[in-house]
């Protein structure tokens, strides 16, 4: 007689303990290039610009030295909150391998990884469309001639 108290198949069965229930992984989930567009208005044209992370002032030159103030504000532009690598989600909240955290985020720093994080300017002026090609305010009469008969 079976140990087992039903007979039907799948009761503690020991044959799904062999199974790897584990999928291989194939490396990190994200795999995009760095510095490249994520998110919304990926194809929307737009020119990238530097804005201050703490007021949002566009500056003109992007070449930030290390003692540049915000004209506006008064904030430091070289610090971490700026930069292209500052990530909260990842170690010392930096893209980049940093052997050790940068206390304030917001103060100037010293670092030698820091690049100025430009930000699509979605309210610049767009390029123009051909004449003869339709244009985003015929969408609508496009979309109510195709239902015309």
């Amino acid at each position: 007689m079976s140990d087992r108290k039903y007979r039907h198949s799948g009761y503690q069965d020991d044959d799904d303990r062999d199974r790897d229930t584990r999928r291989p992984s194939t490396g990190p989930r994200y795999q995009g290039l760095e510095g490249a567009p994520r998110g919304r208005g990926v194809g929307v044209p737009a020119e990238a610009t530097f804005k201050c992370a703490r007021c949002g002032t566009e500056i003109k030159n992007p070449q930030i030295a290390l003692n540049t103030d915000c004209p506006s504000c008064g904030s430091a532009l070289h610090s971490c909150c700026n930069c292209t690598f500052f990530n909260t989600g990842s170690r010392f909240e930096c893209r980049k391998p940093l052997e050790a955290r940068v206390e304030s985020k917001t103060k100037a720093n010293q670092c030698d990884l820091f690049e100025p994080k430009s930000v699509r300017n979605l309210k610049s002026t767009r390029p123009k469309m051909e004449e003869g090609t339709s244009s985003p305010t015929d969408a609508r009469s496009a979309f109510d001639a195709l239902f015309k008969k």
